[in-house]
């Protein structure tokens, strides 16, 4: 793939106060999440600002370990406009790795009871040996339109 990003954009009739507190909720990403990699997250306090790392708990099965975890650390966060992440490693000295790629949602209020958002996957800062190791992005076409209708889901139940 040529290009280094995939975006997707759904309008949600809730205000963008309403998405972006599912957003910024943890406890929720499993359940946005369409690829089912995301298990549940282990750190569940609300992400309330940008360097706040939160780790989910993650399964794939072309993962060495299967189930493992990942420490993502917040890069964006404009309540209630954008918010978005770099996932990482956590290293044996308590440190963190990141790969070059990021999770941002944009947040558009099209008057006060509708929100267009964009979901973008970009992974323009990997490495040419983690663009061999992964190929980009790792996940079906279908991802992030289903990550985009499970938010709007979750957001309706609010």
């Amino acid at each position: 793939m040529k290009q280094d990003t995939v975006s997707v954009t759904l309008t949600i009739a809730l205000p963008a106060a309403t998405v972006f507190a599912v957003l910024a909720d943890p406890t929720t990403h499993a359940s946005i999440d369409g690829t089912g990699w995301v298990q549940e997250c282990v750190d569940r306090a609300p992400l309330t600002r940008v360097g706040q790392v939160f780790r989910m708990a993650m399964y794939h099965a072309r993962h060495p370990d299967g189930d493992y975890r990942m420490a993502n650390q917040v890069r964006v966060l404009d309540a209630p406009r954008a918010i978005g992440w770099a996932p990482g490693m956590e290293t044996a000295d308590g440190g963190l790795e990141f790969g070059g790629w990021t999770w941002r949602y944009d947040l558009a209020p099209l008057g006060e009871s509708e929100t267009e958002v964009t979901l973008t996957y970009d992974w323009s800062a990997a490495s040419g040996p983690t663009r061999e190791r992964f190929r980009f992005p790792p996940f079906g076409p279908e991802h992030l339109p289903n990550s985009l209708r499970h938010l709007a889901e979750i957001a309706a139940d609010r």
